[in-house]
């Protein structure tokens, strides 16, 4: 199967100028990211051959730098540098520098690879996704030196084209993320209006209580040292269809006696008990459930949805693995939904206080066999993103922040049907997939 080969790298820069940039400074809501990777997310187009006979003698490549440009106009972070203020106390502050310096943009080619090579094997083919991607082991961090936003642009063997995009998580999050990948796909296809709202840049410090700049406890040398290497992981895609999704949501709250349980609770109650149940835990092991929670129409006031940044928080649901696994996939599912419901305004405000107050930047360290850790949402636009030839066929994750027990959740390409990317060591796959309960919830 042939190799990636690089034929281009450029720096894609705003079509506009300005003379004064913006200072967009970090929240605690950005900062704890700094220590982790660049986070990865591709999308998979087939053949362009509607935007090649439209677009005459300029390429799909050209035309996707230059609708990149007029895109960083509107999301001028992306095009920026993150930046350090070193304070007398021997803390730093971090903060946004708008400075136009540019994205990266690489061109390559897999002559050797094609779609079927991507979707039809029964799991992730890491060794060729994970290539589709820039800025592979980098930590957020290094966005004082490196683009905030690197894209891969790959055009396989069978005229296919893998969009993949690595983007600072201590600047953007998934909705920020997504909210500009579907104003550059407006941009690519539409020539014209743009409908897609533009991101709200800036916004007046909403963390009332809060002084900033805030200051913390950083170091380069020992952050960049003793980076956790994760073990050899399988990485498989876990197929629910909305007939799927339907059936495990009434399951869950019927045996609940509630109607508050959601169909994405109810999937990950079900990841859960089947990944807990594969370990082999003493009944009186503590288990978590690690879920990205989205605060921005909890917090009050709320924030726009397009708030550029960082607005989310980690929420953790915490039981025993005996307790998990003789309660049904109705008591996991409710344990999501009661963690997801204490997120408020007062909880999360006050949770934030007390962190910049005593500031602690926590690199990945260790795989823990007694957790689940949920990244991304079915929620996000992905498949509406049409840049002149098609929507994609298909979403993936690259190698950023993999261990073992990761779910990166995705909407389907089907409507109402939702995707799982897992991380697993093989001898948990190997057991979920012996796991009934687990396999008659999935797709064919």
């Amino acid at each position: 199967m042939g190799q990636i080969e690089y034929v281009s790298a450029t720096t894609v820069k705003p079509t506009t100028n300005t003379n004064s940039p913006q200072k967009i400074e970090s929240t605690p809501f950005d900062l704890p990211f700094l220590v982790v990777d660049y986070t990865h997310r591709g999308i998979l187009f087939l053949k362009p051959e509607q935007q090649k006979q439209h677009l005459g003698k300029n390429n799909v490549i050209d035309h996707l730098k230059i609708s990149l440009s007029r895109t960083l106009d509107i999301f001028a972070p992306f095009a920026g540098r993150l930046a350090t203020v070193e304070n007398e106390d021997g803390t730093t502050s971090f903060f946004i520098h708008c400075n136009g310096a540019g994205a990266m943009f690489v061109h390559a080619v897999a002559d050797g690879v094609s779609v079927a090579d991507i979707l039809e094997p029964s799991c992730v083919p890491t060794s060729i996704v994970h290539s589709f991607f820039l800025m592979n082991g980098v930590y957020n961090f290094e966005g004082i030196s490196k683009p905030l936003l690197a894209v891969q642009v790959t055009e396989l063997g069978d005229g296919a084209v893998f969009l993949g995009c690595s983007y600072n998580h201590a600047v953007a999050d998934g909705t920020s993320f997504w909210n500009f990948v579907n104003t550059w796909s407006e941009i690519s296809r539409s020539y014209g209006e743009i409908l897609q709202p533009p991101p709200v840049l800036g916004y007046d410090w909403f963390l009332h209580g809060i002084d900033h700049p805030i200051r913390v406890p950083f170091s380069y040398d020992e952050t960049i040292c003793n980076r956790f290497i994760s073990p050899p992981l399988i990485e498989k895609v876990f197929h629910f269809s909305k007939e799927k999704i339907a059936a495990l949501k009434a399951k869950a709250n019927a045996e609940m006696s509630t109607s508050k349980i959601s169909s994405l609770q109810a999937i990950l109650g079900l990841l859960w008990r089947s990944t807990i149940r594969t370990r082999n835990l003493d009944a009186d092991q503590e288990i978590y459930c690690r879920v990205l929670v989205n605060m921005r129409q909890r917090l009050q006031p709320p924030l726009p949805e397009e708030y550029f940044g960082n607005a989310v928080v980690f929420g953790t649901a915490t039981t025993t693995a005996g307790e998990l696994l003789k309660n049904g996939l109705g008591f996991a599912a409710l344990q999501i939904n009661k963690m997801v419901a204490q997120q408020t305004d007062e909880v999360v405000r006050k949770n934030l206080e007390n962190w910049v107050k005593r500031p602690v930047l926590k690199k990945l360290s260790s795989a823990a066999s007694n957790a689940l850790i949920v990244a991304s949402s079915p929620r996000f636009n992905v498949f509406g993103n049409d840049f002149g030839w098609g929507r994609p066929v298909a979403v993936r994750g690259g190698a950023g922040n993999n261990y073992d027990g990761k779910m990166s959740v995705f909407p389907g390409v089907r409507e109402g049907s939702v995707d799982i990317q897992a991380c697993l060591l093989p001898e948990t796959l190997q057991s979920m997939e012996k796991d009934e309960e687990f396999m008659e919830a999935l797709s064919a």
